[in-house]
């Protein structure tokens, strides 16, 4: 439209806008902006002045009284009309200088019957209008402006027998083609605003439409049905295809994998949502719930590949197929293998590594360390191995709080120990001759039932020690290969043992720092690196010789727990087995295209959300987290020099009573009794004075361990 139009809208003005929920209200205009097109307004709402800047297309449309009438050029060929306004002056001018004849009344009729002539003869006066709308010139109301392709009515009807002009109002056919005018423009502004209306009573329909279709479907006794069913939908635009036995087994130094359990009662119970997602043999997504701050809930599609991925479908002997079954090949011609279960608790580790439950009954021979068993049997039994008279030994031992203790021994305390050669030998291990796959069962269902196990937040029954089947082959005697298979320790977040009592922090602590010196150990095998930290817990110390060596081998299987409550924990599992053995994320066009969709933000690590010491590295531990480690540190060193200084005054007491057998004779030397009892208390106090320095101290770490420990679960002020 002509910017002309719009002279009327001037700052101050009130004029009425609708807002998006289609209300109608009064607002005061602030500014116009011609070249933009726009105004701005401004109107108080609830205390609040509120404004917005709105299309003057808008306005015209909901305020077309505003508007006003550009003037239209006159062709040059046409006379020019003069302004209403002046020739009304001129013709009350006139008429108050000379009187009206006698033969007004006559030119008045005649006037009149010109008039209806011209109305019904076009020829005689057709008419253009130029404009649909009213334009008020000099604060007056204007009529619209004329072309007139015949003059002589008009002529005839506005001039007086004298010549003069009649003083009187514009001709009513000029009223009304402006009435008519003015109707038609109220009408495209009804239609316009009538399809404005039709759309948003569309949108409601279909919104409408929407919630009613979701309110059947809701399931009130799910607690995340939103998130379940977009999870769903996602779901239904993936193409999955899981791993089966007649994929193609790749080998590997280093192999990583994922397994994802099926739900559990509790969660079915509870009716937990399903958020994992095996799309491939080596894809899965994380369908992570995320609220926005608006609470609009939505899903980051997080993706990860390993190796081999396993969805709840998969049996144990299938895990065990792509997994273990490789490694048994590297004992026999001379090498080391390692095979480690890892995730959080309840995540299935036991189940995987230790064989099915039935009820609260293990059975032994549905695990990974039976169908390692019967393997190294049907190999042993082969003629290319039976020949080399290979002996079978299994030892069973667990890795509590940093100590070593024997399950096939009655859990007798061992101690780890390096050699002149700086090899690790378990002192006091004992190894079990096997001479079938039944003995071995056996054995382990005997160091099954001595593992230490614990209450935690997600297991009433968690394994809280490191467990180790290790599967040795001995030729006269000497170790020709050794097959370890560890069932590890639940991880924890060190926020959800804070407020436990100090056992289970430590139980925790040392967990996660022997997963973290497992990691980066694993890594640096991995990559080549000239040190490798095994001395950074006992987990790592104790396999170092199943690390290192040209003909060694790794599978790390991680577990995770498919329920909603699970997802960070799950999540880290995962964050954790794609550190040991970062794999390129080159997935489907599709989970590409998702992840830069719903998770271009960086993973961003809080410090309450991963305060796990298996997910940092020594340079990303926050300073609680720090503190809290030397202190659990320095409190093991102490324990141990405490027990071997104990165990030097119970030496003494064995002089203590040799003094009193000498006092018990008839006769004996008393100089050399008082000399010899002035040695004891002499050497006896010093031992008692180390003593107690060494528990002072450890009753300092103490107290430092509990302050460090309330500090894990805070978040700093933002």
């Amino acid at each position: 439209m002509d910017s002309n139009m719009y002279r009327n809208l001037q700052p101050g003005l009130v004029i009425n806008i609708q807002r998006s929920n289609g209300a109608v209200h009064g607002a005061a205009i602030k500014t116009v902006n011609l070249e933009k097109m726009t105004v701005s307004v401004e109107w108080t709402e609830s205390n609040t002045i509120k404004g917005k800047e709105i299309d003057l297309d808008d306005v015209a449309a909901i305020n077309p009284e505003l508007l006003t009438t550009p003037v239209v050029e006159v062709k040059e060929t046409l006379p020019v009309l003069e302004n209403v306004t002046t020739q009304r002056h001129n013709r009350r001018t006139t008429l108050s200088k000379i009187p009206a004849p006698k033969e007004a009344l006559r030119f008045q009729a005649t006037k009149m019957s010109v008039i209806a002539e011209s109305q019904n003869n076009p020829l005689d006066n057709e008419m253009e209008v130029e404009s649909s709308t009213a334009a008020p010139i000099r604060g007056h109301t204007a009529y619209p402006v004329v072309r007139a392709r015949s003059r002589s009515s008009y002529d005839r009807c506005n001039v007086q027998p004298n010549g003069n002009e009649m003083a009187e109002e514009p001709p009513q056919s000029l009223r009304i083609v402006s009435a008519a005018m003015q109707a038609r423009r109220k009408s495209n502004i009804v239609k316009e605003m009538e399809k404005m209306k039709s759309k948003r009573e569309e949108k409601r329909a279909q919104f409408s439409e929407i919630r009613h279709k979701r309110a059947q479907e809701y399931d009130s006794s799910c607690p995340n049905w939103d998130f379940a069913r977009m999870v769903k939908e996602y779901r239904a635009t993936l193409d999955c295809q899981s791993l089966s036995m007649n994929d193609p087994i790749e080998e590997h130094r280093i192999c990583v994998c994922v397994r994802k359990r099926p739900l559990n009662k509790q969660e079915l119970v509870k009716k937990e949502c399903d958020i994992i997602t095996v799309v491939s043999k080596n894809s899965i997504l994380v369908h992570e719930p995320k609220v926005k701050v608006d609470l609009t809930k939505y899903l980051e599609n997080q993706a990860f590949r390993f190796d081999f991925s396993f969805d709840e479908k998969a049996s144990n002997e299938m895990v065990y197929w792509f997994t273990a079954r490789p490694l048994v090949q590297t004992i026999f011609e001379g090498g080391k293998a390692t095979c480690f279960a890892y995730g959080q608790t309840g995540s299935g580790k036991t189940h995987t590594m230790g064989g099915d439950f039935s009820g609260k009954v293990q059975k032994a021979s549905k695990g990974i360390y039976a169908f390692a068993s019967q393997d190294v049997f049907l190999l042993l039994n082969q003629q290319r191995y039976k020949s080399q008279g290979l002996e079978v030994y299994v030892t069973f031992f667990e890795i509590y709080n940093g100590k070593l203790f024997d399950l096939l021994n009655k859990k007798a305390k061992l101690r780890v120990l390096e050699d002149g050669k700086q090899q690790v030998q378990v002192v006091g291990l004992q190894e079990m001759q096997v001479n079938c796959a039944e003995d071995v069962i056996r054995m382990i269902e005997i160091g099954s039932g001595c593992r230490t196990s614990g209450h935690t937040f997600a297991n009433s029954s968690s394994s809280r020690s490191h467990a180790c089947f290790q599967i040795i082959l001995r030729r006269k005697g000497k170790l020709h290969g050794k097959f370890s298979l560890v069932d590890l320790a639940g991880n924890e977040r060190g926020a959800d043992t804070s407020s436990a009592d100090r056992q289970t922090r430590m139980e925790a602590a040392e967990i996660n720092k022997s997963l973290l010196a497992l990691k980066e150990c694993i890594r640096a095998l991995g990559q080549n690196k000239q040190h490798t930290p095994f001395r950074e817990s006992k987990l790592t110390q104790v396999l170092r010789d199943s690390f290192i060596g040209t003909n060694s081998r790794t599978c790390m299987i991680a577990m995770i727990s498919p329920g909603m409550s699970s997802c960070e924990y799950s999540l880290n599992t995962l964050r954790y087995a794609d550190r040991v053995k970062e794999l390129p994320h080159n997935g489907t066009a599709a989970e590409t295209q998702n992840c830069m969709e719903t998770g271009n933000e960086e993973l961003e690590i809080s410090e309450e959300g991963s305060d796990n010491f298996h997910e940092l590295s020594e340079d990303e531990l926050s300073p609680h987290l720090s503190s809290f480690r030397e202190a659990v540190t320095r409190i093991s060193e102490l324990e141990e020099k405490a027990i071997e200084e104990l165990k030097e005054v119970k030496e003494k007491m064995n002089d203590c009573n040799y003094l009193l057998d000498i006092a018990e004779q008839p006769e004996y030397d008393l100089e050399a009794f008082v000399y010899q009892a002035q040695c004891f208390i002499n050497e006896g106090s010093k031992n008692f004075l180390r003593l107690k320095d060494t528990l002072e101290e450890l009753t300092l770490a103490m107290q430092m361990e509990e302050q460090a420990s309330k500090h894990l679960n805070r978040r700093p002020l933002q």
